[in-house]
């Protein structure tokens, strides 16, 4: 696979490399690690919204992957590689799992490719997840995902970056309009928080990157209009099915209490009757 597209700018701050760096990657430069700084830094405890969020994702995908039978996957707004990648997740309980990553940072296109070069069921599409159509029709897409077959939709950590104006609801509506009955939606969104930490968490990302829009309850819920919303609902990351075999519940599997910044980031799976 190759990557035509803009060059990789190391000037300006990555949303992807950013969150690279929170979770401990090396594929960042001095200026995305001068905003992670800020997190680690000024606002302690931040850096577990990441942490939450990838283990969340891990296990939908391991849920969808041995509950629903569906084996093919569009990961929007995916991110650099890290560890237990989408299709690390799936193709570990169903090898015949496919699965499209979407992204237009060039920094992503570049490492996707390299790592999954060796991997026949798996692209990485250069698009721009405001743009549905784009994705669906992608000669990538075409080749990989049956659309008379139920898919899972990934949306992790990524609606929060569109801004109101460039209609969430509607992307999701849209993929929702394209795709059978028994596909499955994974939704992972930052919440507003009444306190002055995640506040100054919501400034810090709006300053850096000119755009995003974290939302309330009832706003994330409002993406999934039209969708069947499974349990537990809309929930923070950690109670989301959680593994009450972790190391972090205790010996009756009682979740500890969440701090402010695991409430932050809040998890749901919707499937399409």
């Amino acid at each position: 696979m190759t990557v035509e597209g803009p060059s990789i700018d190391s000037t300006r701050p990555s949303i992807a490399r950013v969150y690279d760096y929170l979770l401990g990657g090396k594929d960042n430069y001095a200026v995305d690690r001068e905003v992670g700084d800020v997190f680690f830094r000024d606002l302690p405890g931040s850096v577990a919204i990441a942490f939450a969020n990838r283990a969340a994702l891990t296990r939908a995908i391991a849920q969808i992957v041995t509950t629903t039978g569906i084996r093919q996957f569009i990961d929007l707004g995916s991110g650099l590689p890290t560890a237990d990648n989408v299709h690390q997740v799936a193709q570990r309980h169903a090898p015949e799992s496919r699965i499209v990553y979407v992204d237009n940072d060039p920094q992503v296109l570049v490492h996707g490719c390299a790592l999954l070069e060796q991997n026949d069921r798996t692209r990485v599409v250069r698009a721009d997840v405001r743009d549905p159509d784009a994705v669906r029709s992608h000669p990538d897409t075409l080749e990989l995902i049956d659309f008379d077959r139920p898919v899972a939709v990934v949306l992790s950590a990524v609606l929060h970056h569109v801004n109101d104006e460039e209609d969430p609801a509607g992307i999701v509506r849209r993929w929702r309009d394209h795709v059978p009955s028994g596909s499955h939606f994974f939704i992972s969104h930052f919440r507003t928080g009444d306190n002055p930490e995640t506040a100054e968490a919501e400034r810090v990302l709006q300053q850096t990157f000119g755009r995003g829009r974290w939302r309330t309850d009832q706003e994330i819920a409002s993406l999934l209009d039209g969708l069947e919303i499974l349990d537990p609902g809309i929930v923070p990351a950690p109670l989301w099915r959680p593994d009450t075999t972790a190391n972090r519940w205790s010996t009756d599997g009682v979740q500890p209490e969440l701090s402010v910044w695991q409430h932050l980031i809040v998890a749901g799976l919707a499937r399409k009757a």
